[in-house]
């Protein structure tokens, strides 16, 4: 695989490619050989797996992303301007570690949850418009119509699911199901 076509699977493939590559690289195994192991890699679900492309506007589900760290990876590597689907059971984040990336990259923010009280709390002060959704039905029309061409709407929660949804499986599949209504 070349690395044009790492690259074309995102930013965040090319950085697991790369750390995956070093310890058979120190180990002397050959390049040929890393190479061709990485001919068959897939994408995991619900991290960072590119769910459509509508109106040239990328639908992202990152469900899997209920951790501050996750969530702060997931939006550094996402290069186009993002419409970012977060919340659930708050954990008791500090979201200042996001608040740069947020400011930087984030044209629109949909808070998805019973309860986004900590999120406004975290975001309402930035210049980027914050709205609440009760279903994710709604989080995914509400970002499609916040969205233009060249956007992604990124599902990056930073918070379990247990709210609104089972586990972050279902909630991963009910961003799926939701985009493809579109």
């Amino acid at each position: 695989m070349t690395f044009e076509a790492l690259a074309k699977q995102g930013q965040a493939t090319v950085y697991d490619t790369l750390a995956a590559s070093i310890g058979p690289k120190i180990s002397e195994i050959r390049k040929e050989f890393i190479k061709e192991s990485f001919k068959g890699f897939q994408h995991m679900e619900h991290r960072l797996e590119l769910v459509a492309v509508i109106r040239d506007m990328e639908f992202v589900n990152d469900s899997k992303s209920s951790t501050l760290n996750s969530t702060w990876y997931a939006l550094e590597s996402t290069s186009r301007p993002i419409i970012w689907i977060v919340g659930g059971v708050e954990p008791g984040n500090d979201y200042s570690t996001l608040r740069h990336l947020v400011r930087t990259k984030v044209k629109a923010i949909i808070c998805l949850g019973v309860d986004n009280t900590r999120l406004h709390n975290a975001f309402d002060d930035l210049d980027v418009p914050v709205t609440d959704a009760l279903s994710m039905d709604e989080a995914v029309i509400a970002a499609y119509y916040l969205g233009n061409h060249g956007d992604a709407v990124l599902l990056s929660p930073a918070c379990p699911s247990f709210d609104l949804f089972d586990n972050y499986e279902e909630r991963g599949m009910a961003f799926r199901k939701a985009v493809k209504n579109l």
